[in-house]
């Protein structure tokens, strides 16, 4: 019998314990799910703990946390596929170094975008990757249009088979990508009907097999 009290008073003790972190995240506006970071000197928070999927959802035969970074590999599929943010983001700065395996295949990172119901498709902004759209801003799923074109002289500016840096800004109707530095896009939405918040999402194109990897994923939310 004393066994058995002490090993209530422990479960009661855990039990108590996880209600209070579980009641403190929700206080704090935040997930239990979700990666939870303080911001850094410049207000900047991670999308990625580095360990796990945590915020996001997709299918995860494709999509894994490895080395520190979150990796879609492709066997080779039919249709486009998207590793989402469990929230959504309206005005913001995002932050991510990405890499495409020797350089092939396609890719992106869509924003300000949405789950297109009863498809696998997401339909959004995005801030291409690969092939002969990299640092291209193209409209997903919607227009399915490039809205604006890299400057043609972005190619001594990339590393294909290696690390690159995009920052994406969206504030109000202005959407910039900036790509290892160099401004690659600057539009301005003029179609007022056009979502000004979503969620976030990688992507791995459809065809043949590719391997893109992200790191450093850190985003500031804009008042």
């Amino acid at each position: 019998m004393i066994h058995f009290g002490i090993r209530r008073r422990t479960i009661a003790l855990i039990l108590a314990y996880a209600a209070l972190v579980f009641g403190r995240s929700l206080a704090n506006g935040t997930r239990a799910d979700e990666p939870t970071a303080s911001p850094d000197a410049e207000g900047f928070q991670p999308l990625f703990d580095g360990k796990s999927l945590a915020g996001w959802e997709g299918d995860f035969k494709l999509w894994k946390a490895e080395g520190g970074m979150i990796v879609g590999d492709s066997p080779g599929i039919k249709n486009n596929e998207f590793l989402a943010t469990k929230k959504s983001y309206g005005d913001f700065e995002l932050r991510a170094e990405f890499k495409l395996k020797n350089g092939v295949g396609n890719s992106g990172i869509q924003f300000r975008s949405k789950r297109v119901e009863g498809s696998r498709a997401v339909s959004g902004y995005q801030a291409d990757i690969g092939e002969k759209y990299w640092g291209c801003l193209y409209d997903e799923s919607r227009r399915d249009t490039i809205l604006v074109q890299a400057p043609a002289d972005l190619e001594t500016a990339l590393h294909k088979d290696d690390w690159n840096r995009y920052v994406i800004r969206a504030q109000g109707e202005r959407i910039t990508l900036s790509l290892n530095g160099q401004v690659t896009a600057d539009y301005l939405e003029s179609d007022k009907a056009i979502p000004r918040e979503g969620i976030i999402a990688l992507q791995v194109h459809s065809g043949g097999p590719l391997r893109v990897e992200f790191r450093k994923l850190l985003i500031k939310e804009l008042k």
